[in-house]
């Protein structure tokens, strides 16, 4: 019996390189590699494309369009981890977290998206509370937060690596996209169940890898009843039993946690962590932390896969 065939077309990208590099080495898959020389040829692409069982694609968003075109053989499945898909008819949004029977959905669907880094912290925090009845779809949101730079893919990792700009040494992060609608609200508005986009303030920082999402609700904005406690324990109901989320213990003192909020905490690992802060004016700050990377990229990349192809889910991941 022959191992599944898999083709990351587009493997010299950030999220590709990663990919490759952690399902390197695993003897339950055959990795199908395209020459160096070859790797712009569309006639190769188009073999490569209809030979695997599972293709990956870590491509810009019209090129990934493109290349689902290409596939003409019907047994070959999709995993998508540009943004091209990740809101389209007949694509399955990959997070697994997201709800009941998100799963097997992944698990027999024949086109996947993977989701973005800054949806999967800001998703997998609000949507418990919005499906418990706690924070309103229509809530006027804000979600912003810090990612380390590889999260621009390599015109932002060359920028922030360039001796000449000076930005490994800055002490502050650098917000960007402020001018313009950050292509993952969509994705985050519709799987969120949120009735509109919320206001996105992202930031990178002068770390390459780590991702921190922060959503503040103010106490006038809660829906009635609502409070810290009752956030947490519907968020570690939610996630009771999920490997890779972890739900941080109420926080009601910032006494000694100093390094809780550090960015990097979960790097090179698939895992997620959300923690929900208290206030005594009844207000609750939702942080999450995850590699952008990992959770936020590859390592969901590899859990998608992992289920598509009906092995371990967990398999070849670090939790």
């Amino acid at each position: 019996m022959r191992h599944p065939r898999i083709f990351i077309d587009g493997n010299a990208g950030t999220t590709g390189l990663r990919i490759r590099s952690w399902l390197e080495g695993r003897a339950d898959l055959e990795l199908l590699a395209i020459p160096e020389e070859s790797r712009k040829s569309e006639a190769v692409r188009r073999e490569l494309l209809n030979r695997a069982d599972l293709v990956v694609l870590c491509l810009p968003d019209d090129a990934a369009r493109d290349a689902v075109t290409w596939i003409e053989n019907p047994e070959t499945r999709v995993l998508d981890a540009s943004t091209a898909h990740r809101v389209a008819d007949g694509w399955e949004y990959g997070l697994p977290e997201l709800e009941s029977g998100q799963r097997e959905r992944i698990r027999t669907a024949l086109r996947v998206s993977n989701p973005g880094c800054w949806p999967t912290g800001a998703i997998l925090s609000l949507r418990p509370l919005i499906d418990a009845g706690l924070v309103s779809p229509t809530a006027p949101l804000g979600v912003r937060g810090v990612s380390g730079y590889s999260g621009g893919g390599r015109a932002m990792i060359e920028r922030w690596e360039d001796p000449a700009r000076g930005l490994q040494g800055l002490p502050h992060d650098a917000p960007y996209a402020l001018d313009r609608v950050h292509k993952h609200m969509p994705e985050l508005a519709r799987h969120a169940r949120l009735a509109g986009p919320p206001q996105f303030v992202p930031s990178v920082g002068a770390f390459r890898c780590g991702m921190r999402v922060e959503i503040a609700l103010h106490a006038a904005m809660l829906e009635r009843g609502a409070d810290a406690k009752r956030m947490h324990e519907a968020l570690v109901q939610r996630y009771a039993g999920e490997r890779f989320v972890r739900v941080a213990p109420l926080v009601e003192t910032l006494d000694g946690n100093e390094h809780g909020f550090d960015p990097r905490a979960c790097n090179d690992t698939n895992r997620i962590e959300i923690a929900v802060y208290a206030h005594p004016a009844g207000h609750v700050w939702l942080m999450a932390r995850l590699d952008n990377l990992g959770k936020g990229a590859a390592g969901a990349a590899i859990q998608n896969l992992n289920l598509m192809l009906g092995l371990p889910e967990a398999y070849g991941l670090r939790d």
